[in-house]
């Protein structure tokens, strides 16, 4: 593993001013650049020249909404990202038919001898825009106190934000007349966010098989730090399933097949209540662990190793910020915040995203429910497989007599894993530490990324996420990415797409 301790010292604004001045910056202890430094103080130039123009792209971008869920706006969407990789210096730009939504497969051959795999999503979660203080799609620039200048809208930092900031690093390679120093393989979707359910379809084509097969790793653009400038690194992501459980009494023949008058439940079963008995099975009473039977079987605990991870990077960062961020102010159980952490990175879990039946509306109505809807997801850990899984679920209702409940798998996959000693992962903490920042280590994000598709047979590669930069609010009203930091530890948009351009050079020159 590559020792940049001393960088460590070195204060973060002191670092890029060195970059602007040109290769003596990164000529620091550990590093693979020592005595061959590269010239980058030009490319820092044009990120500047280039930031209102860098920002309107992204902008633009958001302006295209690409909800894969409701089928809004994904042909613009996807034709929009190509036009966005192809400016961007991509050669070959690639649309992909899926069984759904398409994907995009593009490559950029820079004659370097490493090869970089990039992994791009297009699609955004739904909004409801009487939540917004600002309209989702208006990408508006605002500024937030203790942050500075943000945009505001869907995609900002999921995932937009993050991967306009890197095609803006290309845009900077390009317009200093320097060399790109890795080849890129990049692979897209526009399904992530309702669980890549056809991602295969794009990834086990020949041709991109074959290029991914080139790549040292594969990661995915990442507002990596967190409102106090921190980082952690992630050695994998959980895996997830989506699905709905569904109670009909079309299906059933139970309860009627359409909503009646309330007074009619004491004649008839009720679908509404059929489905919070099946939802109580599946949890401990308190609702906070999966009771679903075999479900811990093939369980993998974290390992000793892994918890010292955990403890080192709990004890560098702020329970605090991270509560007040959150808005709660418990962790589950009662559990110390060590134990919470614990939990986000080795416990499944069986969530419910929203129960939908009957009437919602302003008053009563006094109605029984023809059909009620939970939306669910089961987040997995290492040794679960989304279609084992969701096989257990369909088993546990049917043990208990819940036949007639329908189980709509929508989708999911497998959890990833990635060696902490890959290349990845030591450049990674490498441009991390040249930025002041001692970056933790954690076993695996409480959230998902297709990732598996990677990590797992046949390819075995290494899989993770990289990037200065700070952003919030992922499928919630109010996301924002940091475009003007107020705040001297949180990089704004041109130091993080500064920090994409370190990483490929620190990549192409080990």
């Amino acid at each position: 593993m590559t020792d940049d301790t001393n960088a460590s010292t070195l204060d973060r604004r002191d670092v890029l001013q060195m970059l602007a001045l040109g290769g003596a910056a990164l000529a620091l202890p550990g590093s693979a650049f020592a005595g061959k430094a590269p010239d980058l103080g030009a490319i820092r130039a044009a990120i500047t020249a280039q930031h209102e123009a860098n920002v309107r792209r992204l902008q633009d971008w958001i302006r295209v909404p690409g909800i894969a869920a409701e089928n809004h706006d994904m042909p613009k969407a996807c034709q929009f990202t190509q036009d966005l990789l192809t400016d961007a210096g991509f050669q070959q730009v690639t649309r992909i038919e899926t069984r759904g939504h398409p994907g995009i497969f593009a490559t950029l051959d820079a004659g370097a001898k490493r090869t970089l795999g990039l992994y791009f999503m297009y699609d955004v979660k739904q909004v409801d825009p009487r939540e917004w203080s600002s309209p989702p799609f208006e990408a508006a620039l605002v500024d937030k106190p203790g942050f500075g200048k943000v945009i505001v809208g869907r995609g900002a930092v999921n995932q937009k934000g993050p991967e306009a900031t890197f095609l803006a690093a290309l845009h900077a390679i390009r317009a200093a007349g320097r060399k790109l120093p890795v080849n890129l393989v990049l692979v897209a979707e526009g399904e992530e966010e309702i669980g890549s359910p056809h991602f295969g379809d794009v990834v086990h084509r020949p041709e991109v098989m074959d290029a991914l097969r080139r790549c040292d790793g594969v990661f995915m653009p990442f507002a990596a730090q967190s409102p106090d400038g921190d980082v952690e690194i992630a050695l994998g992501s959980k895996g997830i399933i989506e699905l709905e459980l569904v109670s009909s009494g079309a299906h059933s023949g139970r309860g009627p097949a359409k909503d009646v008058h309330s007074s009619l439940k004491a004649a008839l079963d009720s679908p509404a209540w059929r489905l919070v008995q099946a939802l109580h099975t599946l949890v401990t009473p308190d609702g906070n662990d999966p009771a679903i039977d075999g479900w811990f079987d093939e369980v993998q605990p974290l390992s000793a190793h892994e918890k010292d991870l955990i403890a080192t990077s709990t004890a560098r960062s702020s329970e605090a910020t991270r509560m007040k961020s959150l808005g709660v102010q418990h962790w589950v159980h009662d559990v110390s915040y060590r134990e919470a952490m614990e939990r986000l990175a080795g416990q499944p879990t069986i969530n419910i995203e929203g129960l939908v039946g009957g009437y919602i509306g302003q008053g009563g109505k006094t109605i029984l429910p023809g059909r009620a809807v939970a939306k669910i997801d089961c987040r997995l850990v290492p040794n679960q497989t989304a279609q084992a899984s969701a096989a257990k679920l369909r088993a546990h209702l049917d043990k208990r007599g819940f036949t007639d409940i329908e189980v709509n798998v929508t989708g999911g996959y497998d959890p990833t894993t990635t060696e902490e000693h890959s290349r990845l992962i030591e450049v990674s903490q490498a441009i991390y530490r040249r930025h002041s920042i001692e970056p933790g280590l954690n076993p695996r994000l409480g959230g998902s990324w297709p990732g598996y598709i990677f990590t797992g047979a046949p390819l075995k590669m290494a899989g993770g996420h990289f990037g200065l930069g700070h952003g919030s609010g992922a499928h919630a009203p109010d996301e924002y990415y940091v475009i003007e930091s107020a705040n001297p530890k949180v990089a704004g948009f041109d130091d993080a797409a500064m920090s994409y351009v370190e990483f490929l050079y620190e990549l192409g020159a080990r």
